[in-house]
Order: C-alpha cells, then structure tokens, then sequence
C-alpha cells in the first residue's frame, strides 16, 4: 500500500552523549555469537582491477573506466553548485571523481539508518532478532502514554519498513516530520507508510538489546573493521535522548565521504567485500526492495529506492534503472546503481556551507554521472 508522500528529513541540534543503558533499554541483554567479521580486511592489493580498495582507494582518470572527463567535470561542479562539501563517484571500485576533503567526518543523519538495516540484517542471519516478532513479544513499550495493545502487534520487520502504525512522541525529528505526523491510533500496524523515527530509533533499542552490545562499537567490529574504513571511530556516534517523551534514543553518526562509500560498494556487491560476506547476501537484495511508494520512489527496510511498490514514478523523477541509496538530512546521500557498478556520495556539512541537497537535485547529479559514460535510457536531462 503506498503511503504519505512525506519525505523530510530529521533535525535536531541535542547532543546529549548517552554511554550506556541502550543495551538495557528492553531487560537483560541476549547473548549472541561471536563476530565472524572482526578481523581486518584483506590487505591484498596486488590486482589493480580488484572491485575493492585496499588501505586506500584506487584512482583513475574517468576516460580509463568509460566516462569523459568533461560530464564527469560537469557533474562535479554541479554538485558544488549546490552546496556539495564533499564527494565521490566510483567505478568498478574506482575513484573517477572526489571533491572537497573526502577524510572529513560529519553528520549522517538519516543515512545512518541503512547502516542500522544492514547490523539488523547480520543478526537475523544469527538468530539474534527474528522480523515477524512483535513488540508485546519483545517486551517493548515507551513512556506515557504507553502502547496501546493494537500498536505492540508492530513487528520488526514493520518498524523497518516504517509501517509500525505507532506514533508516539520520538526525538530527532524536524518541525515538517512532526506536523506531518498521523494522529495517534489512526493506522493499525503495517497498514500504512510514514518516514517515522520513533520506529528506527526504537529498532535499534531491539538491536542494541538482541546482539548485546553499543550500536557503534557494533559498526565497528561487523562492518568498519571488515571493509577498510579509514577514518570511522565508535567515538564517531553518539545517542540523542528523548527525556520524558520517549526512552529510545537516536543514534546519530559522524562519517567521512570515503568511508560512506566503502559501505555503498559493500552493497553494490550484495554484502560481499573480496572473498568475505559481510552482510548477507539476501538481507541486501530483501532490503533494498520496495514496499511502500513515496514521492518520486519506494522504501524497503531503512533503504530509499528508484522503483515503487506499486505505481509509476513521479514525472519529475530522473532515475530510470533500479537504483538504492542511504539519504539524510541536507543532502547525504550514498547512491548505488548495480546495472552501472557505480556508486555516487554526496555530503553536505552543515558548519561549511548553509545551502542543502533534495532528493531531485542528487537525481540530477546521478543523471549528469551516467550521461558522462553515455549510459543507454537515462532520458533527458532533469531541469532542477
């Protein structure tokens, strides 16, 4: 079913540093087993035709890999145009482009989120978490007012898809998301779509709870460590409480582009980093799927998508192929096109620049990227 064509993103400037109590948030702590993906990645960096960078990021002029340097020019200075501070477009593994200082870390915002989806992906795969448990069977319920009966027969795998039908006061959200927000009780769980934070603040209460561990150390040790991440620290994230409104906070994460485009290249190769699986491959291709039309695409588990669920996308749309991507707040953005092998990062740091990103204008800078390398059935070129 599709839903509100509501797609703002979360704000918030708290910064309150939460340094334990997430895991204890749900009752004792489950026990899982032990992280096959803790030790470093390969370090093999002997075949320069590999998909995967090594310690560091392979760079190639645009004419090696098929594009020509003037639209890759010209998609670059776009990009800075419109505020971006800094960014990446890869290739078959390969930087083509980087502008601004791509080591920075700066806030993910919403983007953080697929990285929730991908940590919630290698518990199911442990048994740790199961998608069809609902919240009574969780033992989850928030702050008054409480949860009602109908509203605990939410799901996992609905708060995921961001149909958990529960609208109780979160945190981190923006003034648009608030006032777009359904009056309590109006949908039952699963029935509707609504970009709502107190469904991921609240998933990863359930995973910081089933994998007992930080949600940041967690990132560390499943997923940074694994692929190389050059830059990112659990110090890198910090939780926003809700006080009274609520007891599940935000986990919010600072990222450099180059990091954030390790993780796209992850999923481009379905979860797969050289002869490792990361996150598996199932939970990418389920989690990248659509179940819920928004404005110009869908939206699969904590991942925003090209293709709806179940309508034609908006006239104004530019991405024409199946194409997924992380999205934050001001114009975070980690796009992954797999018919192309590319991957397109975007950042916009607040303390460097006031302009912002929509979704149509990263569209555009998609488009500018594929004409570049005269990819077949782009369509004309978007005016925003």
């Amino acid at each position: 079913m599709s839903g509100p064509r509501q797609t703002s993103r979360q704000g918030g400037t708290s910064r309150l540093l939460i340094t334990a109590g997430i895991v204890s948030m749900l009752g004792a702590c489950a026990s899982g087993q032990p992280s096959a993906s803790s030790s470093a990645p390969s370090s093999d960096t002997s075949n320069p035709s590999s998909p995967f960078p090594g310690i560091d990021w392979t760079q190639a002029a645009p004419t090696t890999q098929g594009f020509s340097q003037e639209g890759i020019d010209r998609a670059v200075a776009y990009a800075q145009q419109q505020g971006s501070t800094s960014g990446m477009i890869v290739h078959n593994g390969v930087v083509v482009a980087e502008w601004g200082d791509v080591s920075r870390r700066s806030n993910l915002y919403s983007a953080r989120k697929s990285f929730m989806s991908a940590l919630i992906g290698i518990a199911v795969e442990r048994g740790q978490i199961h998608l069809d448990d609902t919240l009574a069977q969780l033992g989850v319920d928030d702050n008054e007012p409480a949860l009602s009966p109908t509203e605990k027969q939410a799901t996992v795998r609905m708060l995921l898809e961001a149909r958990s039908g529960v609208y109780h006061p979160s945190v981190y959200e923006t003034a648009e998301m608030q006032a777009a927000k359904p009056p309590r009780y109006s949908h039952p769980p699963g029935t509707f779509w609504y970009y709502n934070n107190w469904d991921f603040n609240t998933v990863g209460a359930i995973y910081a709870k089933a994998a007992g561990t930080d949600i940041f150390q967690a990132l560390k040790t499943e997923i940074a460590n694994p692929i190389g991440m050059q830059d990112y620290r659990p110090s890198d994230g910090h939780y926003v409480s809700g006080g009274l409104a609520t007891r599940y906070p935000a986990y919010l994460i600072d990222m450099s582009a180059r990091d954030l485009a390790r993780f796209a290249l992850l999923y481009l190769h379905d979860g797969r980093w050289r002869d490792r699986q990361i996150v598996p491959a199932q939970w990418v291709a389920e989690s990248t799927q659509s179940y819920s039309d928004t404005a110009t695409g869908g939206y699969g588990y904590m991942w925003w998508t090209s293709l709806p669920a179940n309508r034609p996308r908006g006239p104004k749309a530019a991405l024409l192929r199946p194409t997924f991507w992380a999205d934050g707040h001001l114009g975070q953005y980690a796009v992954v096109v797999p018919s192309l092998d590319l991957v397109v990062v975007n950042r916009i740091d607040s303390r460097l620049t006031s302009k912002r990103m929509g979704q149509l204008k990263m569209e555009k800078l998609v488009w500018l990227t594929e004409s570049a390398q005269n990819a077949s059935g782009i369509g004309p070129e978007p005016a925003n």
